[in-house]
């Protein structure tokens, strides 16, 4: 599976999970009803299924690699969804996860 697609699969997977633990928190703390919590529950639900899509069979290395893309996407999500405003600090650290996605991911293994 190329590159590409497997980014693709962690883009799915972050929209779901983030998605879905935002759907509950507004449901919960906001006081949304259990609509939203419902709705969230289905989304993390989709996040488990798309992870499994990625090729590696490790799911210790998918999730770990995972961690990197929810971490920058968690941010992301806030600015776009939320008005957060993310200082120096937050994008180093985002930027450093993903490069730890990339190591992970993508580095040539033998077999």
């Amino acid at each position: 599976m190329p590159v590409a697609t497997s980014l693709l699969l962690f883009t799915l997977a972050a929209l779901a999970e983030i998605g879905g633990a935002w759907l509950v928190w507004q449901g919960v703390r906001e006081d949304r009803g259990l609509l939203w919590v419902g709705a969230g529950v289905v989304a993390l639900g989709l996040y488990g299924l798309v992870a499994t899509l990625q090729p590696d069979a490790n799911f210790g290395r998918i999730l770990a690699a995972y961690g990197g893309v929810f971490v920058a996407g968690s941010l992301a999500w806030g600015m776009v969804v939320d008005g957060f405003r993310p200082d120096r600090f937050d994008l180093t650290g985002a930027a450093l996860c993903l490069v730890g996605v990339a190591v992970i991911m993508y580095s040539p293994r033998a077999g």
